[in-house]
């Protein structure tokens, strides 16, 4: 093993970390300590005893902090919570380069509870900090890292729906998914749902809490496992770390179907992510619609030698993050840019036309526009036209349009 393939999930309890082909995992609580005499940081239970004996002073909520821009001031001196974040990947990066004796990361795929522009940003940073290419390091939801993780497994466990219930201290959140076989390509459609009768954890400290907490739980279940077919169930989170407080939970889980605690599982499904990366070939031949991934196609008409086609921009499943297109056009008279937008439900496919209000007026066939496409997340795409102007005939006149559209 040259290089390690590593699938990290992230969140303000705990961290977890799989490398891929490994049985060895990790679970680090999320924290960060500083020693008071001098610039040495610790993580995990080592950063708990440093602050107990009154030799450090700890930084928790890492993750909150850098998605809001928040600081923290340590011994006098300002922390981003960028800043801080990094110095924990770094260091949790530690245990499996030190574990299998390998520096090199060949890919890192982080997973997280939900995934905006801000975080992919946040972690691109993070990959210069550490000094791994930017091309090595993704961003997932924890919805498409359980995906990964199913399809991983036997085929028995996918061939009907797959549920999921993550409990943690943060949220009680349901996913769902279904591999839908087709005549092209098969699809995998995954949907979650934070379940707003989530509850503290520490309720289950006591006996009455746990029943209470088992029936919530069960009358959760209830609701989203009721006259589906299911091939398996997984439990996640720190609440499924003992199930002996969900008695009747456990029941109506089990019955007729096969149930699992994956205590790793979104670690591992990002795992299995970045060794689809290090592939030339996907073993996952799927379109994957679920959070993080288009749900619609956009093409354009243009004419290729003489002919009329339609031009693919962007395809259902496509990651909305790493969906990018620059290309060059020559227009032929038109005043407008048209774009074709179609959901997965051709019935609503729309129309956009994005007006070339600004442009110079020009003979037909002499006006050469670069357009660049990406996305905003996966229900908004951005689009910048400019015009080039046309050789020595026709300068740039430096037009440009900025739009947002909804997909």
């Amino acid at each position: 093993m040259d290089r390690l393939i590593i699938g990290l999930d992230l969140n303000d309890d705990y961290t977890r970390i799989v490398c891929h082909g490994q049985e060895k995992s990790w679970t680090i609580p999320t924290v960060l300590c500083r020693r008071k005499d001098e610039e040495v940081w610790l993580t995990g239970e080592e950063a708990y005893a440093c602050t107990l004996v009154g030799e450090g002073v700890m930084v928790d909520k890492l993750v909150k902090m850098a998605a809001k821009g928040g600081t923290s001031t340590i011994g006098e001196v300002r922390y981003t919570g960028s800043g801080l974040l990094n110095l924990f990947i770094r260091k949790v990066l530690e245990y499996p380069k030190k574990e299998f004796g390998v520096e090199n990361i060949g890919q890192l795929v982080v997973s997280l509870h939900r995934v905006d522009a801000g975080m992919m940003d946040l972690f691109l940073t993070c990959a210069d900090f550490l000094e791994i290419p930017r091309e090595r390091v993704h961003v997932i939801s924890h919805m498409e890292s359980f995906v990964y993780y199913v399809l991983s497994q036997r085929k028995e466990l996918w061939s009907n729906q797959v549920g999921l219930f993550d409990l943690s201290s943060q949220r009680l959140c349901y996913y769902e998914m279904k591999v839908q076989r087709g005549l092209r390509r098969n699809m995998v459609q995954a949907d979650s749902e934070d379940m707003e009768e989530a509850f503290n954890l520490d309720i289950l400290d006591t006996p009455s809490g746990g029943r209470l907490a088992d029936r919530i739980l069960t009358s959760c279940g209830e609701r989203v496992l009721n006259k589906k077919l299911f091939s398996s169930i997984f439990l996640t989170g720190k609440g499924f770390e003992r199930q002996d407080w969900a008695g009747e939970f456990m029941k109506l889980a089990c019955h007729r179907r096969k149930v699992f605690v994956e205590p790793v599982i979104f670690a591992s499904g990002a795992a299995e992510k970045g060794a689809d990366y290090e592939s030339k070939t996907s073993s996952y031949p799927y379109i994957f619609i679920c959070e993080g991934r288009l749900k619609a196609q956009v093409s354009m008409k243009v004419m290729r030698r003489r002919k009329e086609n339609q031009l693919i921009l962007a395809s259902y499943g496509d990651n909305w993050y790493e969906s990018k297109t620059s290309l060059e056009l020559i227009l032929d008279g038109q005043k407008e840019i048209e774009f074709t937008i179609t959901p997965l439900d051709s019935k609503k496919k729309k129309l956009v036309r994005i007006p070339l209000t600004g442009f110079p007026d020009r003979p037909p066939r002499t006006t050469r526009i670069q357009m660049n496409l990406g996305f905003l997340d996966e229900n908004t795409m951005s689009v910048v036209i400019k015009d080039k102007g046309f050789g020595e005939l026709f300068a740039s006149s430096g037009a440009q349009i900025r739009q947002e559209v909804s997909l």
